[in-house]
């Protein structure tokens, strides 16, 4: 016999291997998100390395989560307008340029958060 906290617990968990399911196929299909990843991993290595404070850990996984989840949702946003339509429409130009131009945004920022957190630590090692 099921019960109602039964099925809840398998439509959570349905909800989260559609989830896992697109981040993968994002990781096999988008370049720029391999490109995150490949930072983030270097990121991560470097920072223990470095041994971070928690309160670094915890700029540099907010900014890494940041830009996965924004490239997320731009190869998402992608892929409705391409749904959409086939033709060149400016609006649609538009709407991919603007959500490209969130993740460069903050790309942008998480390069800044990782200078401000990594250089002292490097310099501190050079010199």
């Amino acid at each position: 016999m099921r019960t109602d906290s039964n099925v809840n617990i398998q439509k959570v968990i349905k909800s989260f291997s559609f989830a896992v399911q697109g981040i993968t196929l994002a990781l096999r299909s988008e370049r720029n998100l391999k490109i995150h990843f490949a930072v983030t991993v270097l990121v991560v290595i470097f920072g223990f390395f470095l041994s971070l404070s928690t309160m670094e850990w915890l700029f540099i996984l907010f900014a890494i989560g940041g830009v996965i989840s924004l490239e997320l949702l731009n190869s998402a946003l992608e892929r409705v307008v391409d749904l959409v339509t086939e033709e060149f429409h400016p609006l649609a130009k538009q709407a991919k340029d603007m959500a490209a131009g969130a993740v460069f945004a903050y790309a942008i920022l998480s390069v800044l958060v990782g200078l401000i957190i990594f250089m002292p630590k490097i310099l501190s090692l050079l010199f």
